[in-house]
């Protein structure tokens, strides 16, 4: 199956998620706890489901990783599902949250998807394909002085790790001009490859949150790599994603002490 097709798929199933969440965010949501601070929402599982029947109803036989039911198949081509990245915000009805998937074979992202349904907004790439955004090419800004810096950042669920993020936080809000906190690592992501932000960085993240973002950042022009300036390893949990010419200088701030 050409990549055309699985951007096809990758399309239709995140636009009909996002049709699930807004559904659900105009009558009202449950929310439930998965740890003290994890949050998850009957919308997670209704969108989750909604997704992962229309990749079947094209492909039966891929693989799928969702965020919230696990593995499904053992196919080396698999779909990497975020039914709702920021469900903290999407719960306190605050409008930044996205539908992130990602297709891979062998490991390897071909393709990847992710959409803020709210601002209707559907970012895209396909590997060596480029980076769109509803259908419009996109890159990453041209900002190369660290100082006039626009960054974003999340914190973690674990409170260890949101103390190291904090001094990092600190460190790097001294020394640019400013750094965001919006709670959807997938839209962060896009914002790099669309030139919103200059730079990203986060902890303790998950595949599902990463996979479709890293690559619209690449096929945008950026450049993702671990906290430390090493390849970005999906199966990781801290990933850096910048506009490329200040990235060196995002690894040497980052680097601790």
């Amino acid at each position: 199956m050409g990549t055309s097709a699985i951007m096809a798929v990758a399309r239709e199933a995140a636009l009909e998620g996002g049709q699930v969440l807004l559904n659900y965010l105009d009558s009202g949501v449950e929310v439930s706890s998965k740890g003290p601070r994890n949050l998850v929402t009957e919308a997670d599982f209704a969108a989750e489901r909604t997704i992962i029947d229309t990749i079947r109803r094209h492909f039966p036989h891929d693989s799928i990783l969702a965020e919230e039911s696990g593995v499904h198949g053992a196919s080396e081509r698999q779909w990497v599902v975020d039914p709702l990245d920021g469900t903290t915000n999407y719960s306190h009805r605050y409008p930044f949250f996205s539908v992130s998937l990602a297709y891979r074979v062998d490991g390897r992202i071909r393709v990847g998807v992710v959409y803020d349904p709210v601002a209707e907004e559907l970012f895209s790439a396909t590997s060596g394909g480029g980076a769109q955004l509803n259908g419009k090419p996109i890159r990453v800004s041209g900002q190369s002085d660290l100082r006039h810096g626009f960054l974003a950042t999340g914190f973690s669920y674990d409170y260890r790790e949101m103390e190291t993020n904090l001094e990092l936080f600190t460190r790097v809000s001294r020394k640019v001009q400013a750094v965001r906190r919006d709670g959807s690592a997938a839209l962060d992501l896009c914002y790099v490859a669309c030139g919103r932000f200059d730079g990203y960085w986060e902890l303790s993240l998950s595949p599902w949150d990463m996979a479709a973002g890293w690559l619209v950042v690449e096929e945008a022009g950026g450049r993702v790599s671990d906290l430390d300036g090493s390849p970005f390893q999906l199966e990781e949990r801290t990933v850096l994603a910048s506009n490329g010419r200040i990235h060196q200088d995002l690894v040497e701030m980052l680097r601790p002490d």
